[in-house]
């Protein structure tokens, strides 16, 4: 006989995902590895001469990175006489303030931090989160791709997605060489739906970083950064040369922030016997040493090995603290989809949306996840309203807002109108009226049959990959056919990199073109009644969802 309780447990979706016992040896352990090094650090004559138990002889280029460059020697050695417990009980103390927190983090080995969150449980994370995120309100970053690379299709989600509230948008693509004219469907949609939303194409680096100098992407977040020297050589890359390119980036005034995450140095097979944190607390000082403003962090890409072992969700929440506690803007990924599970892919949402970070998802997806070419994400365009209805439920700014049909359908048309404006200014293919019309009330690309001339479109972006065509020359096609409020939000974004305000750490930019970062808008939560709250305007726009009716419709009757 068979229990038939255990029958139907055996079909729940959760037992459709892959969990792994604890390996330490091949690097399958979220924290605490026994072969984790004990944190120490030596200094002799202004010099890192020993951390975390490896003599300077025995470095790496990651340990010689992090220990000249990260490391803030002024205060290192005051940080590391803490014992570890008491200043875990720092995080979660509300009279001591972020500024404390973030200079004696600066002076601590990635041991040192690993060692404190080993104190921590995920309740205790998310009250320092509160306290550490670096901007004073929370945002969130959007994917808008499709399978067929439709870039119709991009502006028209693209403007649907910046109208529901994402600060970020970011496209990827399946055939590369379509990459220029998918990054100028996401520039021209987000405008449409709110002006001021960044957006960028995450392809290969050298791609990426010609359309920002074109001006055609405002932002990057594809410089991956790994934890141990062998995973990061495979890539061709060393910290030196991730600094070099973020500089680039910046020289040119974009904004950017490196990837990192939990699991990847086990994925590819060189964890070197230590645990998932230990080995992103190294890449977490690799970036601050790099100077870069921000991280995009939480397993990411890894997140289906580093859920599968004992701890690991709680290993990402604490990788995204110790990201706030370096002072790094935190874009605390949930974007890649990782269990079958909607209790679950919630449950691992809730770590990052309750205490609020710098963005909540690097990725929800505005597409349904068939179209999602980063692989599906933790929440796609099918839980847009699960997610406006939990916000409301717990009065949490989880940097959405609800939106009626006739919004979404206006701020669609507008996007796919510039667009076909714009092709035909260009003598790009043109967008017919046949695909402006399903592109627009479409939910994904299965519901679109006009399909566009893929060697017509890869011909127009060839023009835009050769620099025949920047930014500059898509505001005067825009203004010239008549869209000029597109035009002028395009041209101002271009005006950005030169005062240079939204490369500072955890920047936006809100409707008005005003940025808000750590510099001039930065967290001051210290418990309750203090910080941001959302009230006000902010709170009554979360709670008018459309589906909710109102009760004097009935009073009387």
């Amino acid at each position: 006989m068979k229990s038939k309780r255990f029958e139907v447990l055996a079909a729940r979706p959760v037992n459709q995902d892959c969990f792994v016992q604890e390996c330490p040896e091949m690097g399958f352990i979220a924290m605490d590895s026994p072969y984790d090094p004990a944190p120490s650090l030596k200094i002799e004559g202004g010099r890192v001469t020993e951390m975390d138990g490896k003599r300077r002889e025995d470095f790496d280029f990651n340990d010689s990175f992090i220990a000249d460059h990260a490391i803030d020697l002024a205060v290192a050695e005051e940080a590391m006489k803490i014992d570890s417990l008491e200043f875990a009980r720092r995080l979660v103390d509300i009279s001591r303030g972020k500024e404390e927190i973030t200079r004696l983090a600066g002076g601590m080995t990635p041991a040192k931090l690993c060692q404190v969150m080993g104190h921590l449980n995920v309740v205790e994370m998310m009250m320092a989160m509160q306290k550490l995120r670096e901007r004073s309100f929370p945002a969130n970053q959007t994917h808008v791709t499709n399978k067929d690379d439709n870039p119709v299709q991009i502006a028209c989600d693209a403007a649907e997605a910046a109208l529901r509230g994402f600060a970020e948008t970011e496209t990827t693509v399946g055939v590369a060489r379509y990459a220029p004219l998918c990054a100028v469907g996401l520039l021209i949609g987000s405008q449409c739906g709110r002006p001021g939303v960044l957006s960028q194409c995450a392809v290969e680096e050298a791609t990426e970083l010609m359309l920002g100098m074109l001006g055609i992407t405002t932002y990057a977040e594809t410089l991956s950064v790994y934890g141990t020297e062998k995973v990061f050589t495979d890539g061709d890359d060393t910290p030196y040369s991730k600094a070099f390119l973020a500089a680039a980036y910046a020289s040119r005034g974009m904004k950017v922030r490196c990837t990192s995450g939990t699991a990847s140095e086990a994925l590819m097979g060189n964890a070197e016997q230590k645990s998932m944190l230990y080995l992103e607390a190294r890449c977490l000082l690799v970036i601050k040493g790099a100077g870069v403003q921000g991280t995009q962090n939480g397993s990411v890409s890894c997140i289906g090995l580093c859920s599968s072992v004992p701890s690991g969700i709680r290993a990402v929440l604490a990788e995204n603290l110790i990201a706030a506690m370096l002072g790094l803007e935190c874009a605390s990924s949930n974007d890649q989809s990782f269990s079958h599970s909607d209790i679950r892919r919630t449950a691992r949402m809730l770590m990052q949306m309750l205490p609020g970070t710098d963005f909540i998802f690097s990725g929800y997806s505005c597409t349904p996840n068939y179209d999602n070419m980063f692989a599906g994400s933790n929440f796609e365009a099918d839980d847009f309203d699960d997610y406006n209805v939990i916000q409301r439920d717990l009065k949490v700014d989880g940097g959405l807002r609800p939106v009626t049909e006739e919004q979404a359908v206006s701020v669609r048309m507008k996007a796919a109108r510039a667009m076909q404006a714009l092709f035909d200014r260009l003598g790009f293919e043109p967008v017919t009226e046949e695909q402006v019309e399903q592109c627009v009330y479409a939910h994904g690309s299965n519901d679109i049959t006009a399909k566009r001339k893929i060697d017509e479109d890869l011909r127009s972006a060839k023009r835009i990959q050769e620099g025949e065509i920047n930014g500059l020359d898509l505001v005067k096609a825009l203004a010239a056919r008549g869209h000029e409020d597109v035009a002028r939000s395009i041209l101002e974004m271009l005006k950005q990199r030169i005062s240079g305000d939204y490369l500072q750490t955890a920047a936006i930019l809100d409707r008005d073109f005003h940025v808000h970062s750590s510099v001039n808008d930065k967290n001051t939560y210290r418990g309750p009644g203090t910080g941001y709250r959302l009230k006000g305007e902010a709170w009554e726009k979360v709670k008018a969802i459309p589906q909710a009716f109102d009760p004097k419709t009935y009073q009387g009757g």
